[in-house]
């Protein structure tokens, strides 16, 4: 009698999911989004999260290409209830260490006569292909070997001769099946063929390894993209030839550019590892990715992952094709850096302010609690972790002599009265304690208004082009305190050296001095 998927795979619970990437490169945002729909479906409604690598190809199958996937999905937060590193009870959860399980299937097939050996070169194969293509016709399998008899079979392989296995696919005309995403969904039987469910160096192909695995791993929905919607009947007449129960079937469809073309490496950075990389936080690109083809309705767009999966609904799905939008990722992360704590943003923005030159070494605490600090004050004006250095370069890279060889910089010293506040500064500064706060900032300010008659921008323009170095930036009475905190760190901290307010006031005024 054949035996349900229920019979082989008695799980708990009762709704699988399951991700299978291929090692063979970087995990795509395309297939990061995959593995967020079922993450998010089985934590929503209490199921189970299978990782399975499927690691057959073995030309282009690599134990490091692995190890970068699983380490984005974790830095993803997509963790797996059973697969690598995690166990389960219907391992092995890598294809490679499978291959016993496909050749038992594959001889039962055999067996029942649902599949036989193909004794066809890659010649013949080749020749079939281009005549079915002259001719107009899709490629298919000609069925040459089918009708050998399985003594012939026998002897050929005695004989040493190599042989396919293919699965005998029954004449049975329409081949349906219900798709979550799409509706119900036939393809004919003369458009498929006859396919290699396991190729002649014995490795299985991929339609046949994928339904031995998902019945056996008892998955009880696949969600995949679009690209497998052709595969989907070759397995459902598999399953049927295994008396295995199909699983539920969902295809997304493909996340496009801009140019409505599959994104690819033309428009820019397409894999997990270089958005981590370019300062995209895992919880926003994770909130983005929800958002391409899938609303948590309300008119909300902003939810935390759990909040996403409480509210994820396969059925709410669109088929149209989604559009990765990098402005839209922008705004997203913007948001999460903006209520991020600041001391994880610094931590995550150390590799950039390293490469600023900025750090150097490990940071004393003190350091490392002014990185904070300052990341703190910027963190609301960048859209990515790695504007940080940038947005705070005025604290660390300070030079007055290198400001004044800016164009807008020049432009501001040309307006009336400038140059009177720039020396008013640079004398008031020197006279005073440090600026530790806003309060003593504002007096400071109130003294070279007193001195110089201005007001307003023409105060405070040319009092932001001479202690940072630039015509624009953070408010003043926040940038300035900062100044005053970063000078009055031990050198030795690990953090380049602040110059202090007074410093810098001095150094421009004379600056200006010499370009007069």
């Amino acid at each position: 009698m054949p035996e349900s998927a229920d019979s082989v795979s008695p799980l708990s619970p009762s709704m699988r999911l399951r991700f299978a990437p291929s090692p063979t490169g970087h995990l795509h945002v395309g297939n990061a989004r995959t593995a967020l729909f079922n993450w998010l479906l089985a934590r929503g409604q209490g199921g189970a999260f299978v990782l399975r690598i499927e690691d057959t190809d073995v030309e282009r199958s690599t134990a490091v290409s692995e190890a970068s996937i699983l380490d984005d999905l974790r830095w993803l937060g997509l963790t797996w209830d059973e697969g690598p590193e995690a166990g389960g009870a219907v391992g092995p959860y890598r294809q490679s260490e499978r291959l016993d399980i496909y050749r038992a299937h594959a001889d039962r097939l055999l067996a029942q006569g649902d599949a036989y050996h193909c004794f066809c070169t890659p010649e013949q194969l080749d020749a079939e292909r281009k005549s079915a293509l002259a001719a107009g016709q899709p490629p298919k399998y000609s069925g040459r070997c089918r009708a050998l008899g399985a003594d012939e079979a026998r002897a050929r392989l005695a004989a040493g001769e190599a042989a396919a296995i293919r699965f005998r696919v029954p004449a049975v005309g329409d081949v349906g099946f219900d798709d979550v995403v799409r509706g119900h969904v036939v393809f004919h039987t003369d458009v498929i063929g006859d396919p290699v469910i396991v190729r002649s160096d014995g490795r299985p192909a991929y339609n046949f390894a994928v339904v031995v695995d998902d019945a056996l791993m008892g998955i009880t929905h696949v969600i995949r993209g679009e690209d497998h919607v052709s595969n989907t009947p070759r397995q459902v007449l598999l399953y049927r030839a295994f008396g295995y129960a199909p699983p539920t079937f969902a295809h997304l469809s493909l996340v496009m550019g801009p140019d409505h073309a599959p994104l690819s490496k033309r428009h820019g950075a397409t894999s997990v590892a270089e958005f981590r990389a370019n300062g995209i936080l895992p919880e926003a690109l994770v909130n983005y990715l929800a958002l391409i083809g899938w609303s948590p309705g309300d008119g909300v767009e902003i939810l935390p992952a759990a909040d996403l999966a409480a509210r994820f609904r396969l059925e709410d799905v669109g088929k149209s094709a989604g559009v990765f939008d990098i402005d839209k990722l922008a705004w997203v992360n913007r948001h999460y850096i903006k209520v991020a704590d600041p001391g994880r943003l610094a931590n995550l923005a150390l590799p950039y302010f390293a490469r600023a030159g900025v750090v150097h070494g490990a940071l004393r605490d003190d350091a490392q609690g002014y990185l904070a600090h300052v990341v703190g004050l910027a963190a609301g004006s960048v859209d990515r972790v790695d504007e940080l250095p940038s947005r705070l370069a005025f604290l660390f890279a300070y030079d007055a002599e290198v400001a004044l060889q800016r164009d807008d910089v020049r432009a501001e010293l040309a307006e009336p009265g400038v140059r009177d506040v720039i020396a008013a500064l640079a004398e008031e500064s020197a006279a005073s304690g440090p600026l530790a706060d806003r309060d003593a900032f504002r007096a400071l300010a109130t003294r070279v208004r007193s001195r110089t008659g201005q007001k307003g921008k023409a105060l405070f323009h040319p009092m932001r082009v001479a202690l940072t170095g630039d015509v624009s930036g953070m408010e003043l009475d926040l940038a300035v305190p900062a100044i005053e905190r970063g000078a009055a760190l031990p050198v030795a901290g690990g953090l380049q050296p602040v110059p202090d307010v007074r410093a810098r006031a001095a150094a421009f005024a004379a600056a200006v001095a010499r370009l007069a």
